[in-house]
């Protein structure tokens, strides 16, 4: 090599040297063009392109922070939730609960003699006698007879015949077992119905032929209660025979009377009355007002009841008593139809509905209980996956059906869209109403729920797309570059599955995106018909379901704004994003 071409050499890398940099990049002076941005953008790949139009666009750029913001809630929220979809907050309350009844008593009360029957045949006599005013009846039993006492207090016997008259009303005289003393006394008192011979009543009873019968001690009707004040003399007070001693004291005008070798004292003050045992401690009360507690295995003190038949005397509608623990309770008293039903103020734990937000709970408790910020969160997990789903299976059937149906072309292609006519003939939301009953008939679970709702929207809306598809197929197989694929010998399914649909992806983005909005919206409207998503899952539309009642859209805000809001800014976010991307795969926007 000459010296003059080695000089040459030198001098063009010490020129490079002063034009690189350390990196072997060009460098640049003032006023020099370099590979900045604008360069750039011309090397830049389709993809690139679309993704630098598309964050021009400051709504798209909204809309893509809104939806972040919304998976980031529904996503991640539930893991930082103290608290479980289902989770049922309850607390204590004071609330009136019903305690006992009462009611002023009109209808004759039975109590039968031991070992005598007096069933409802023998009653239904009884009753038709009272009504019309005859002292003897009969049944199926035998013969019976009764008289009042005292009023509200009638004894029942049944008659035991003696011996009858003859139709002129004469005793047989020539019977050794009737004395003539019998007969004197019976002809004495045969108007008045009855009398007594050898210390035995002997009742007369009949018209022509008459009766001449000794009583037996069947039942006593009447009108008042008796109420033990120990719970373990009770059945010895609703015994016949301390009744029956009790109305004849009432009877008699008596103090006093005996009732099984015990003595007992009687104070009488209008309807009501109290019996006292031999050592002058309360043992029983009487009164024509019952008092019964609504559980059969509670036991109410004669205190008690004696205070709920003063507060009903005195026509109050509250009192006060103070239990066996030593607690004054306020009981209220109301009236429904003469029936008296008395309310105990009782702490119960219940469930806390409605409750309004706290800092416990930021957007407060639903109405069943629940957290509601919890269930928003949830909610936003079906509500977005549903709409996914659904038009990934939209796409996938549109695509499939909208490519064969462009490509082919011809027959096919008219066959094809006429069965795309007649589903879309098919109304949307009758069809998802009958699905949703046949679901509920069969009592489908909430879960298995949600993926057959998610199958029946896919289905039923898989038609715009396949015809946007067919549409921009039938514009592109037509091109150069189909011609070069049947040149070659390409398989069918290749061309369109490969070739065709790559280049309508842009525009399927788009309508994917945009459509999302509204599948959520669906989804929403299917819930607060009550045909979405079942409880305990949850979702936005079944969320917000409860505004359905105009009480609870006046006065609880909280139960349907939050989740109508969410669906409002979700439902803007992706529609944001579709026209972002619209813009953007538009070749005739500016660079």
């Amino acid at each position: 090599m000459s010296d003059k071409y080695k000089q040459t050499l030198d001098k063009v890398e010490e020129i490079l040297d002063a034009q690189l940099g350390s990196d072997g990049l060009p460098m640049t002076t003032p006023g020099e063009m370099a590979l900045d941005d604008q360069r750039r953008v011309k090397v830049l790949s389709p993809g690139m392109l679309v993704f630098k139009r598309f964050i021009r666009n400051k709504l798209a750029v909204v809309g893509l922070i809104i939806l972040a913001i919304m998976f980031t809630f529904s996503f991640l929220g539930p893991v930082f939730s103290p608290y479980t979809q289902t989770q049922v907050f309850k607390g204590m309350k004071t609330m009136s609960r019903e305690f006992a009844g009462a009611i002023y008593n009109t209808e004759d009360r039975y109590t039968v003699a031991d070992g005598e029957t007096f069933g409802s045949a023998d009653r239904a006599a009884y009753l038709f006698a009272k009504g019309q005013g005859k002292a003897d009846f009969s049944s199926a039993n035998g013969e019976f007879y009764y008289v009042e006492l005292v009023p509200g207090f009638n004894r029942i016997t049944k008659l035991e015949v003696v011996v009858k008259t003859d139709p002129l009303g004469q005793l047989p005289k020539n019977d050794p077992a009737i004395s003539e003393e019998f007969i004197k006394a019976y002809e004495a008192n045969k108007k008045a119905g009855s009398f007594i011979f050898d210390d035995v009543l002997y009742i007369i009873t009949g018209m022509k032929v008459k009766s001449i019968s000794t009583e037996k001690e069947i039942a006593l009707a009447s009108t008042f209660v008796f109420d033990a004040y120990k719970q373990a003399d009770d059945k010895f007070v609703q015994s016949h025979a301390f009744k029956l001693a009790v109305a004849n004291a009432i009877a008699d005008e008596k103090d006093t009377f005996q009732v099984e070798d015990r003595e007992f004292t009687i104070e009488i003050d209008g309807k009501s009355g109290t019996v006292f045992d031999d050592s002058g401690a309360g043992f029983a009360q009487i009164s024509d007002i019952i008092v019964n507690p609504l559980d059969a295995n509670a036991f109410l003190s004669v205190e008690f009841k004696d205070t709920v038949r003063e507060t009903m005397i005195a026509k109050g509608d509250e009192f006060y008593f103070t239990d066996k623990d030593g607690q004054e309770v306020h009981y209220k008293i109301v009236v429904v139809n003469q029936n008296y039903t008395i309310m105990r103020d009782k702490d119960t734990e219940v469930i806390r509905t409605f409750e309004p937000p706290s800092k416990n709970h930021w957007l407060g408790l639903d109405n069943n209980g629940m957290d509601l910020l919890t269930r928003l969160m949830y909610g936003g997990r079906i509500s977005l996956m549903v709409g996914f789903v659904v038009i990934i299976i939209e796409m996938l059937i549109g695509v499939v059906f909208g490519g064969i149906s462009g490509y082919f072309g011809g027959v096919v292609d008219t066959l094809m869209m006429r069965f795309v006519d007649l589903f879309n003939s098919i109304p949307f939301y009758p069809i998802v109403i009958i699905f949703g009953s046949v679901m509920d008939k069969l009592q489908v679970g909430s879960k298995e729920r949600i993926f057959l709702l998610m199958a029946i929207l896919g289905v039923l809306g898989w038609t715009p797309i396949a015809r946007v598809v067919r549409g921009q197929i039938l514009s592109l197989r037509e091109q150069d570059f189909m011609v070069a694929t049947e040149a070659t010998g390409i398989r069918t399914t290749r061309r369109i599955f490969r070739h065709l649909v790559p280049n309508v992806m842009p525009l399927l983005i788009v309508s994917a995106t945009a459509g999302l909005g509204g599948i959520i919206i669906s989804e929403a409207t299917l819930g607060f018909l009550g045909l979405g998503i079942k409880y305990p899952e949850a979702s936005w539309g079944s969320i917000i379901n409860t505004a359905s009642d105009a009480h609870v859209m006046q006065s609880y805000w909280w139960m349907w704004l939050p989740a109508g809001t969410l669906i409002m800014l979700t439902v803007l976010g992706f529609n944001f994003i579709g026209d972002g991307l619209r813009d953007a795969y538009d070749p005739k926007m500016k660079r």
